[in-house]
């Protein structure tokens, strides 16, 4: 997610389970209401909304948020191309578990393949 050098002046993340709005503002050094506007224009950021429509964020939040922060604050993406390069970064991931479930299915298939040859 983010290269280490770009955490030395962010706070290390706490091992809860969720975290308010405020307490995700202060991990990631943004203001509240640019949390959620990023919420408008990333798909990947979905936190649970409970009682009130009080956000309540996990860790993979927060990490998607810093990360965020990062390409757009420290790398100098536009929001469109910060949203383009989280996407792209998952659609490598999807393409690499397929690649990696197609290989174990033909690796399966030339094993029943040999069975049945026998």
């Amino acid at each position: 997610m983010l290269e280490p050098g770009n955490n030395d002046e962010l706070p290390p993340i706490p091992g809860k389970r969720y975290f308010t709005i405020g307490e995700v503002s202060e991990l990631c050094g943004v203001k509240p209401h640019v949390l959620r506007y990023w919420e408008q224009e990333f798909p990947q950021l979905k936190p649970v909304k409970r009682r009130g429509n009080r956000r309540y964020y996990q860790r993979q939040d927060v990490l998607i948020i810093r990360q965020i922060r990062s390409l757009l604050y420290e790398q100098g993406f536009t929001i469109g191309g910060a949203r383009q390069r989280l996407t792209g970064d998952e659609a490598k991931e999807d393409v690499s578990q397929s690649q990696q479930i197609v290989k174990q299915l033909r690796v399966e298939l030339e094993e029943i393949l040999k069975i049945l040859r026998r």
